[in-house]
């Protein structure tokens, strides 16, 4: 979010709701409440919610354990979407159920790469350099 954007109470906001929002997607699939071959058997964490400024949005983001069959995840979370929605929508208290996004959360990924160029040869070279001068 840009700060320009909003006013600080609205961000607040945003950021509240899609931690409830988080919070109950995180409960649903840890209590296993979905009947889902795929879901339950796999882990699957969800690491932010985004919501709109409107909070009719919200893009949710996941990694399952271990980045294990992420595609069949994805696909059976986009499935169950109405149910997860309706969930939602009954413990988070807004004027309109918000419409769920899943998509793969890929910070780790990013991460471990950053992590895996830091520690190239030629990086730590270089870096060993700059700590001589």
């Amino acid at each position: 979010m840009r700060h320009n954007d909003m006013s600080e109470g609205k961000s607040v906001r945003l950021l509240r709701v899609g931690e409830q929002v988080r919070h109950k997607l995180a409960d649903i699939l840890l209590r296993g409440d979905v009947h889902d071959e795929v879901l339950a058997a796999i882990h699957v964490s969800v690491t932010e919610v985004r919501m709109s400024p409107d909070l009719r949005h919200a893009t949710v983001f996941v990694k399952p354990l271990l980045g294990a069959d992420e595609a069949k995840v994805l696909k059976a979370l986009r499935t169950n979407t109405a149910y997860f929605q309706g969930e939602v929508a009954k413990a988070v208290n807004l004027k309109y159920a918000a419409r769920l996004k899943f998509l793969p959360d890929e910070s780790f990924d990013e991460g471990a790469r950053i992590d895996a160029l830091l520690r190239a040869p030629t990086v730590a070279r270089d870096l060993a350099e700059d700590d001589d001068d």
